[in-house]
């Protein structure tokens, strides 16, 4: 006998693709704000970063933390040290390391290029943001020449010029 539907189910709704900005690459998961603050930033490079499950799920919901992170070349590849990513909350026994060394992903000429300019004095690796580009956790890696303490003082007297510049030319908006 052939069943009989009496029952009208409603189709469901489409889910919002912006239900999660971070996962959806619209916000960044972890920034490195101190590092423009204490370094030169050069130049900026895209990479990947190998991760568990565990840690890309800590990094969806913004345990990481890029603060006193920074990255080395070893024997033709790219590491990522001192990057504290939290522990997944319902992780069991096999959740990550904190603080574990990760390997980054980039190509080989892009890595060669790394090793030439990090082989001269005073530049190095800083992370500056890890987002999300199509599901795939990326990392901005930049290259970068510290700071000196006047360099720091020069930069926040620039800064504040610039401000009460805009400020002005507010108030004269505001009073014509």
């Amino acid at each position: 006998m052939p069943r009989q539907s009496t029952h009208q189910t409603e189709p469901r709704p489409e889910k919002s693709p912006r239900r999660d900005p971070t996962a959806s690459g619209q916000r960044d998961a972890a920034v490195n704000r101190i590092a423009s603050h204490n370094y030169f930033l050069l130049e900026k490079f895209e990479c990947g970063v190998v991760l568990t499950g565990t840690e890309v799920k800590s990094v969806r919901s913004g345990l990481a933390n890029l603060k006193d992170s920074y990255g080395i070349v070893k024997e033709g590849e790219l590491w990522l040290f001192n990057a504290h990513i939290g522990p997944y909350e319902h992780g069991n026994i096999f959740n990550h390391a904190p603080l574990r060394s990760r390997k980054l992903l980039m190509h080989k000429e892009e890595i060669r290029k790394l090793i030439g300019k990090t082989q001269q004095k005073g530049l190095t690796l800083i992370p500056v943001r890890m987002y999300f580009k199509s599901g795939r956790v990326k990392l901005e890696l930049a290259l970068a020449k510290g700071k000196q303490l006047w360099d720091k003082r020069e930069t926040e007297r620039r800064r504040t010029a610039d401000k009460e510049a805009r400020e002005a030319v507010g108030r004269g908006r505001k009073d014509a």
